[in-house]
């Protein structure tokens, strides 16, 4: 499961399965996915960082059950029908609505006995009414049932499950946040959730099961259909959609080419971008496919800027069929993409792009990001800006986790807790480093509840699991915390727990994972130095699962799970209004203003990341009191003199691990760049650094670095030009081809010179794609070579989408 990325919708879909063991299996990478089992790592030399927090006023905790009277007049007890699975969605921002889905699904002999359940809250979930009255009790899709309009729309649209012998499906419509629906059948049967359009609301895309493109423009009351064969389909900008068709209707093939399109006009006019695509994604101003070259063998990605107006391919090493491309993090600024290495390796390198997205250097070599199940650690800190972390595979099989502050420009491990001893993997027991559990462990079902936590207005606070020594230990892993975007850490909990962040850091709170039965939530008023603990029930119940509001502002938080019984089990929440708690509003008292980034306060750039310096007001530790939800992020920016801090390495370079220095690779070094771009040649001259995209530095340390347009035409497929010399035997080759198919030719059209026009036709059509895209040899093999039998089904899907 991918997360949404961003905030805007305040949409977050919580699918709480009733079968949810977790195995506490070692973590033994032989044993997981077939490789080595882990060993020790070598410690990294870091320079050392000075801890800057805020420290909480002298004195030790209070009781922790000190709370546990003022608590219970605000617990809130729900209990839902039995059924299989729960799914819920929030509708809108601040509204407190929420709905949740139970669905119940048993397969008899001849039929499947189906039934579900519509809940509706307007109150953060504190008390839930029954509305499937509102639906006629219609069983609705477990998987994609419910479709939250954007914003405060108020739209909501669910799809029935009726498929079985109708010739069309149905959904339920609601403009009014679930109040009342009304009912609308379709045509078709969906095959994905319903796609609002980011800037109408009434503006509506489906995908139908047949691969038929489906829109309205009247919140789904009708529908026309625009496009068949269609594999997948996106809303870019205004009323743009932007689509892959595939004429041999085989968008279920592993492999398959498809063509890009796009229409502006609702369908009545098309326009194809791109052909020979394998699939495509859309992340603010990037359009990125991923493009089958002409031999059939190798992809590239190729990068537009303006919805596919214009085209350029990215300087990135082309991929087999047994390779992926993926992008992890895109802004507006520049764009990471991890590209698999050859083998079955479970790593590949991260490249992070100039700010056109073509340019790409190299980031961190042995990304980890397995092919049997396609997880990645890669985490992106939402709390502080330019902060991300991921793990990597060392040569010996170990796996350890790094941190970079400044946009992948350099990566560093993460500090030891000061709290924390070194485990049994530490050589040194003094010297070791935190290591981070995310979606790489969740998937191999350890004993990882959740990946790392991290909220934009809870500034440098950062929860994870982990745990300390040279590399990922199989020890139990307790639950760290990091108040300073993840410079320095502090063990906070002992064993895995659920967590979440509440009124924007001001409140934490965490439920132990347990096999048995739990009844106790924990929460932190100073980002986890001291916690309380409340008993919210006396009866026996299997926890499941937290769920707040997205956009941490909201002071409830609701813990579902249910009641185990002879014959069934009970779905059940309890939801824990923390307001009288933090009853008191903050005052600018109780704010200091904190300097990001501060390594060394003695330095006269210190705090200086990504050019320039962040000053945010956050909360004292010391404070007890509520931000509220109109607490807003306020922060002092200066900017500052660059610094070698503030580079990266350019095209053709690359920093050596614990190095700073940038040096040329090998295999360029002393010969000229030559760039494709937008059709016109240009020469790079580049003494191998570059400017972090979004990095704001003035004057200092400046780098010669010139695009010089060299005012020639150029195709885009031919991006970058070596040496004359190194090309001479690709020459010889591609004429002894070329010469051999014309003899080939002749021969052919000379034994069927009766009917040897569709010959001359597929010829000439060969001939002008030819022309078209260059030097490209002219036996091309169209189709996808057969795959081995050890080839893993998702180790060739580029995950674009």
């Amino acid at each position: 499961m991918r997360l949404p990325r961003g905030l805007g919708s305040r949409l977050v879909a919580l699918l709480l399965v009733l079968s949810c063991d977790v195995s506490w299996g070692a973590y033994r990478k032989d044993e997981l996915d077939g490789r080595p089992a882990l060993a020790a790592l070598g410690p990294r030399n870091r320079r050392s960082l000075e801890q800057n927090r805020t420290p909480a006023d002298d004195g030790t905790c209070a009781e922790k059950w000190a709370f546990q009277g003022a608590l219970e007049n605000d617990t809130h007890l729900c209990q839902f029908d039995l059924s299989g699975e729960l799914s819920l969605m929030w509708i809108g921002d601040g509204t407190g609505i929420i709905l949740v889905l139970t669905t119940f699904r048993v397969p008899l002999f001849v039929m499947t006995y189906t039934q579900s359940k519509l809940y509706r809250s307007n109150d953060y979930g504190k008390t839930f009414q029954d509305v499937t009255s509102l639906i006629n009790h219609t069983y609705i899709h477990s998987e994609f049932g419910m479709a939250i309009g954007p914003d405060n729309s108020g739209k909501v649209i669910l799809v029935a499950d009726v498929s079985g012998g109708s010739n069309g499906g149905r959904i339920f419509r609601s403009s009014d946040s679930a109040q009342t629906f009304v009912q609308t059948d379709l045509l078709f049967h969906p095959l994905i959730s319903v796609l609002y359009s980011p800037e109408n609301s009434n503006f509506l895309l489906v995908l139908s099961v047949d691969f038929n493109l489906w829109i309205s423009k009247d919140f789904g009351e009708t529908w026309k259909e625009i496009h068949h064969s269609v594999c997948s389909a996106k809303w870019a900008a205004g009323s743009t959609i932007i689509f892959t068709i595939d004429g041999n209707n085989s968008c279920k093939a592993d492999f398959r080419l498809m063509t890009l399109k796009r229409t502006s006009d609702f369908g009545q006019t098309f326009q194809v971008l791109r052909d020979r695509v394998h699939s495509f994604g859309l992340w603010g101003r990037f359009l990125l496919a991923s493009v089958v070259e002409l031999d059939g063998l190798n992809r590239k990605i190729h990068v537009s800027q303006n919805q596919g107006d214009k085209w350029n391919v990215a300087q990135l090493p082309s991929v087999t069929y047994e390779q992926f491309y993926s992008v992890l993090a895109a802004n507006d600024d520049m764009v990471f993409i991890h590209v698999d290495d050859e083998g079955d390796t479970g790593c590949g390198t991260i490249y992070t792009s100039d700010d056109r997205g073509i340019l790409y250097s190299k980031s961190l070599e042995r990304h980890l990001y397995t092919t049997t199940s396609g997880e990645t650690d890669f985490t992106n800190v939402t709390s502080l800006h330019g902060v991300f972390i991921t793990s990597v595979l060392s040569e010996d099989n170990s796996i350890h986790s790094v941190i970079s502050f400044d946009q992948g420009g350099e990566w560093s491990p993460l500090r030891k807790p000061e709290n924390s001893q070194c485990d049994s993997t530490a050589k040194d027991k003094e010297q070791c480093s935190l290591h981070i559990h995310a979606q790489y462990s969740i998937s191999q079902r350890l004993p990882v509840p959740m990946p790392p936590l991290s909220e934009p207005n809870a500034v440098g606070i950062v929860i994870a699991h982990g745990s300390v020594g040279d590399a990922v230990s199989v020890s139990r892993p307790g639950v760290y915390l990091s108040d300073d975007g993840g410079y320095s850490w502090s063990r906070v909990l002992d064993g895995p727990h659920h967590y979440a962040i509440l009124d924007s850091g001001g409140l934490i709170v965490a439920v132990e994972q347990a096999d048995d039965t739990v009844n106790t939530i924990k929460f932190s008023t100073d980002e986890g130095q001291c916690w309380f603990y409340y008993k919210f029930t006396n009866d026996s119940f299997i926890f499941t699962g937290l769920a707040s509001e997205p956009g941490a502002l909201s002071l409830n938080v609701t813990i579902w799970g249910y009641q185990p019984g002879v014959v069934h089990h009970i779905w059940m929440s309890y939801t824990i209004d923390f307001a009288h708690i933090l009853h008191k509003a903050c005052e600018e008292r109780d704010y200091i203003l904190w300097l990001a980034h501060s390594t060394d306060p003695q330095a006269p750039s210190d705090g200086c990341v990504l050019g320039c310096k962040d000053q945010y007001f956050r909360l004292r530790k010391s404070s007890v009191c509520q931000n509220g939800r109109d607490y807003t992020v306020s922060k002092v920016h200066s900017p500052c003199a660059c610094t070698v801090d503030d580079y990266m390495c350019d095209f053709g370079y690359y920093r050596n691990e614990n190095e700073s220095e940038c040096v040329e690779q090998a295999e360029l070094k002393g010969h000229e760049l030559d760039l494709c771009v937008y059709g016109e040649e240009e020469k790079l001259t580049t003494s191998g650094y570059r400017k972090i995209p979004g990095d704001k530095c003035t004057g200092g340390t400046q780098y010669e670095r010139k695009e010089i347009d060299m005012k020639k035409k150029c195709l885009n497929a031919e991006s970058i030009k070596v040496p004359t010399s190194s090309l001479v035997p690709v020459i010889i080759s591609v004429v002894f081809v070329m010469l051999v198919a014309v003899i080939a030719v002749v021969l052919i059209i000379k034994k069927h010179v009766c009917g040897g026009r569709f010959l001359v036709h597929r010829y000439s059509v060969l001939r002008q794609n030819m022309d078209a895209q260059g030097d490209d040899p002219l036996d091309t093999d169209f189709g996808p070579p057969h795959r081995g039998s050890g080839f893993h089904d998702d180790s060739d899907e580029d995950l674009l989408e």
